[in-house]
């Protein structure tokens, strides 16, 4: 109870701390030195209450612990559709006190450009935890800022898999795939006609045709070689293809082209597919549906294999005075008990391997698949045109592909020049 009352008394200090901030007094900004040590501001959004006050209680907790000699103060901003980014920009470019803030590495080319960020490479180099985090989540923030370097500390993310139906892959005769090709063959052979009517009952497949489907189908580029370096490479217009076969036979829904999340989601939660790939936000909808008849696996490897990650991660402004205290409290995030806290508390999935191994997480199937997944995940290459072609280019495109208007070689001309004119 003490403890209790303790936390609640640091909660209500750094609540304080943030009006003072708020007001502009100069003894805690930008990572400055007070009488009770060094003072961090940190910046963040939550999506809920429950998530704002998860915040607070691990801010509360670093702050007890170190006793001190750093202090985190956390203000909340509000996502506002992604506004975030543009006023957390606003903020920093003005000279404003923040030190580091939680972020989405679609805003690192602005910031970058404008020499707002800290490389974190000398800080990580030397961290006694850098091995916690897989090298594949470092090289996709390496993407981000296209450099060398690591401008974006790792915090949590959220990674496609396959869901699928156990008791309709009974009835089809086939396992959990573990190569590309049985993935193809679970799909050909997950497509029934129950009845015996001559009518399709069970598609194989819950295709994305609409926005949002270019992360699903960058599995079948990768998996066949390709990338999205060069989408006019034999092996990209292979995976091409692939994806206009499995529509043109039928072992999806005629629907594929239009459907978006929404769609999906319901036709797999109706029986109408067998299988489906989304991330571990839709998996308790899919628990109550259908209790232990649903379950999940990592996109199978081909002569490739990528899947794709959203991300949260934190930054370090250039600005901030004290980058080493700075550097302690987003490695409390991404490795220490403020990492644990926060995917045990929100569902997001964690980078840290320890926590990862965690019972909580290797016993949860969907979220096993998300971490058996982190070692290949990544991102859209972000680009000036990426939101357009995500928009617009990809699933018109497609589209005119999956209805034999274009050939896969002309979609992937299309896909090519509209993401890297």
């Amino acid at each position: 109870m003490k403890f209790k009352k303790f936390l609640v008394g640091v909660a209500l200090l750094s609540i304080s701390l943030i009006s003072l901030s708020a007001a502009g007094t100069s003894e805690t900004s930008k990572g400055a030195k007070s009488d009770g040590g060094t003072t961090i501001n940190f910046r963040y959004w939550a999506d809920n209450t429950d998530y704002s006050q998860l915040m607070q209680d691990i801010i509360a907790k670093f702050n007890a612990e170190n006793k001190g000699e750093i202090t985190v103060v956390g203000e909340e901003s509000p996502w506002d559709g992604g506004a975030y980014s543009e006023n957390l920009f606003n903020v920093v470019m003005g000279g404003g006190d923040v030190d580091c803030a939680t972020w989405k590495l679609t805003s690192t080319p602005l910031f970058m450009n404008n020499n707002l960020l800290a490389d974190l490479t000398p800080f990580i180099d030397k961290w006694d935890m850098k091995n916690e985090i897989d090298d594949n989540m470092y090289n996709v923030m390496r993407l981000a800022s296209s450099t060398d370097d690591i401008y974006v500390m790792p915090w949590n993310v959220q990674v496609l898999y396959v869901y699928y139906r156990p008791s309709i892959f009974k009835k089809a005769g086939v396992k959990v795939p573990t190569t590309y090709a049985e993935f193809l063959d679970c799909i050909e052979k997950c497509t029934m006609d129950i009845d015996g009517d001559g009518t399709t009952d069970i598609y194989g497949y819950g295709m994305r045709g609409a926005k949002g489907g270019q992360e699903p189908w960058g599995s079948f580029i990768y998996a066949n070689g390709g990338s999205f370096k060069d989408l006019t490479s034999a092996a990209s217009i292979k995976g091409m293809q692939d994806f206009i076969d499995i529509y043109q036979k039928g072992y999806v829904p005629p629907t594929a082209p239009s459907d978006g999340f929404s769609e999906i989601i319901s036709n797999f939660k109706s029986g109408l597919t067998a299988m489906t790939i989304h991330h571990t936000g839709s998996s308790i909808g899919m628990e109550e549906q259908f209790g232990d008849d649903v379950s999940a696996f990592p996109f199978p490897k081909g002569k490739g294999q990528w899947t794709s990650m959203g991300d949260t991660e934190t930054v370090i402004f250039e600005s901030c005075k004290n980058k080493e205290a700075a550097f302690k409290w987003v490695s409390y995030l991404a490795a220490g008990a403020g990492q644990e806290m926060w995917c045990k508390g929100t569902g997001n999935v964690p980078v840290a391997k320890s926590v990862a191994s965690d019972e909580f997480f290797q016993n949860n199937r969907f979220m096993k698949a998300s971490i058996d997944s982190q070692s290949y995940a990544g991102i859209l290459p972000i680009l000036d045109t990426t939101t357009e072609w995500v928009s617009t280019i990809w699933p018109n495109t497609v589209a005119q592909a999956l209805e034999n208007s274009i050939s896969a070689k002309k979609c992937m001309e299309e896909l090519n020049s509209g993401l890297y004119r």
